[in-house]
C-alpha cells in the first residue's frame, strides 16, 4: 500500500466532509438554534479543514492507485467519515457518548438506519438534518461524489470506484470514470429532488420531505419522527415512499436503458425480474399471513407492500409494527434482509444478482445429477458469465457467512437473547436498520453494550463496502512500507 497516496486522498475526503457540514449549519441558522449547536458544527469543520489541508500536503500530485490502495482508501474513508461526522453530536452533547455518536453516524453514512436514540424528536433540527443528510451522501458513495465533482483524480482511479460501488461487478456508464460518476450522481440527485416534490404534494412540509427523501434515496431509513413514516398517517406518503425505495433499490445502470428507449432490454433484465418477483410474492405471502388482523384490504396491502419494500431495499422505515406479526412473516422478512436489492443500487444485502447466480447454479447441478452428460452453462441475460466471476460470487458467500458468524459470536458475549443478537447482526451487516425482538421497528440499539455497539459499527461499514475493503486492513502485509 502506498501510504502517501492514501493519506493524500483521505485529506481530500476530510475537506469534502467539512464542506458538506455547511448544509446542517445553514439549517441551524434558519431555525435560530443555540450557539452551542452551531459551534459544534463550526468546531468540527475547523478540525476537518486543518487535518485535510495537512494531509493534502503528503504525497505527490500525480497519483496512481493500485487496487489495494483503492480498498484502503475506501475503507479508511468510511471510518473517518463516521468518526468526524459524529463530533457535532458529541460536542453539542445531543449524544453524550462518543461511541453512540459514531454508531449513529456510521449507521447514517452506510445507509443502515439502526439507531441508539430513544427519543429522536429531542434532537435539534440541524442535527436531524445532518443525520439524514448522511444517507444522501453515503447512498451513492462519498468517493463517487469526489470523482464526479472534484478535479481529475489520477491514474488508476477506477480501482477506488471498484471498491466503492456496491455489487459484484463494477460497470462504467461512460468512457471515463469521471463521466460515469457524474452521470450516476446527476441521476441520483434528480430522482431525490423529484421524490421531495412528490412528498410535498402529498402533504409533507419541506423539512420532513427532505428528511424522508434522503432516507429513501440512500435506502437508509432515518426519520425525524419517533413513529417513523407511521407518524404521518398518510397512505399517499406511504405509497410514494414504498415505490421510491424500490426505485432506489434498482440497478442505476438500468435507468440509462430507459432514457435511451431500450425498453425491451430493461424489462428483459433477469436480475430486475427476480427483484420484482421477490417483492410481489413476499407481499402476497405476508398479506395471507396477517389478513386475520385486518378489516381493510387496502390497509392490509399497504402495510404488507410498504414493509416488504423497506426491508428488501434495506431502508428501514416503519409504518406497521411487524414485530407483532406471526413467525411466518418474520421468516420472510429475514430472508429479504439477507437478499437485499439489486447490484449497482444504493441498497445493501447480498444482492439479487448474486442470488440469481446461486439459483441458476443449483438448477444446473440438479440437471447435471439427472443428466450427467448435459453440461449446460449458466447464462445471465443471454450472456455467459466467466468462470472466474461465478467463482468469486460463491467465494463472497463463504466469506459473508464467516464474517456474519464471527459478528454473531462477538455480539453474543454480552447479549443473551438469540433472536435479538441474530437480527441485530443481520440488520447492521446487511444495512437494514430495524431487526426483530428487542431491536424491532419500534425499538433501538441503546441497550447494547459498548463492545457490541463497536462490533456492529464495524459490521455496518463492512456490509456497505461488501467486506473485502475492510478485511484488507487486518492484513499485516498491507501496512508494510511499499
Amino acid at each position: 500500500m502506498n501510504k502517501r497516496v492514501v493519506i493524500r486522498f483521505l485529506g481530500k475526503v476530510c475537506l469534502i466532509e467539512a464542506a458538506m457540514m455547511l448544509a446542517p449549519l445553514l439549517v441551524g441558522l434558519i431555525y435560530r438554534e443555540s450557539g452551542r449547536t452551531l459551534l459544534a458544527f463550526l468546531a468540527t469543520m475547523g478540525i476537518l479543514s486543518a487535518l485535510g489541508l495537512a494531509m493534502m500536503k503528503v504525497g505527490p500530485r500525480g497519483m496512481k492507485y493500485t487496487l489495494v490502495d483503492g480498498f484502503a482508501i475506501t475503507s479508511l474513508s468510511w471510518f473517518l467519515l463516521s468518526f468526524f461526522g459524529a463530533l457535532p453530536f458529541y460536542f453539542a452533547r445531543e449524544i453524550p457518548s462518543l461511541l453512540d455518536a459514531v454508531f449513529e453516524m456510521a449507521s447514517g453514512f452506510t445507509t443502515t438506519g439502526s439507531s441508539i436514540l430513544t427519543d429522536v424528536e429531542a434532537l435539534s433540527q440541524s442535527m436531524l438534518f445532518w443525520r439524514s443528510f448522511s444517507h444522501l451522501i453515503g447512498g451513492m458513495g462519498i468517493l463517487v461524489f469526489a470523482f464526479a465533482f472534484a478535479p481529475e483524480m489520477g491514474e488508476g482511479a477506477v480501482n477506488i470506484m471498484k471498491a466503492e460501488v456496491p455489487g459484484p461487478e463494477f460497470g462504467k456508464l461512460a468512457s471515463k470514470n469521471k463521466s460515469s460518476a457524474f452521470m450516476l450522481y446527476k441521476l441520483y440527485l434528480i430522482m431525490t429532488a423529484v421524490l421531495i416534490g412528490l412528498l410535498c404534494l402529498a402533504g409533507m412540509n419541506l423539512f420532513d420531505a427532505m428528511i424522508h427523501a434522503f432516507g429513501t434515496a440512500g435506502t437508509g431509513g432515518f426519520s425525524n419522527k419517533a413513529l417513523s413514516v407511521g407518524h404521518f398517517q398518510n397512505p399517499l406518503v406511504e405509497y410514494i415512499l414504498a415505490i421510491g425505495m424500490i426505485a432506489f433499490g434498482t440497478n442505476f445502470n438500468l435507468y440509462f436503458l430507459l432514457f435511451r428507449k431500450r425498453f425491451k432490454r430493461f424489462f428483459a433484465n433477469e436480475e430486475l425480474r427476480l427483484y420484482w418477483t421477490l417483492i410481489i410474492l413476499s407481499t402476497l405471502a405476508i398479506m395471507v399471513c396477517i389478513a386475520p388482523s385486518y378489516r381493510s384490504m387496502e390497509a392490509l396491502f399497504r402495510d404488507s407492500f410498504f414493509t416488504v419494500s423497506t426491508i428488501i431495499s434495506t431502508s428501514g422505515f416503519g409504518t406497521a409494527n411487524f414485530a407483532l406479526w406471526p413467525l411466518f412473516a418474520h421468516i420472510i422478512l429475514l430472508i429479504l434482509m439477507f437478499t437485499g436489492s439489486m447490484a449497482g443500487s444504493t441498497a445493501g444485502g447480498i444482492k439479487v444478482s448474486r442470488v440469481l447466480i446461486y439459483l441458476k447454479s443449483m438448477k444446473r447441478e440438479v440437471r447435471h445429477a439427472v443428466h450427467p452428460r448435459l453440461l449446460k452453462p449458466i447464462t445471465i441475460d443471454g450472456k455467459r458469465p466467466g468462470d472466474e466471476y461465478v467463482r468469486s460470487v460463491f467465494v463472497y458467500l463463504a466469506i459473508y457467512a464467516m464474517v456474519f458468524t464471527t459478528g454473531l459470536l462477538l455480539v453474543s458475549f454480552s447479549e443473551q437473547d438469540f433472536m435479538t443478537a441474530f437480527s441485530a447482526v443481520a440488520a447492521t451487516f446487511n444495512n437494514i436498520g430495524p431487526g426483530m425482538a428487542a431491536v424491532g421497528p419500534r425499538a433501538s440499539f441503546a441497550a447494547f453494550s459498548p463492545f457490541s455497539k463497536a462490533v456492529l459499527t464495524v459490521l455496518m461499514i463492512a456490509g456497505r463496502l461488501e467486506i473485502f475493503p475492510v478485511m484488507i486492513l487486518f492484513l499485516p502485509r498491507v501496512w508494510k512500507k511499499k
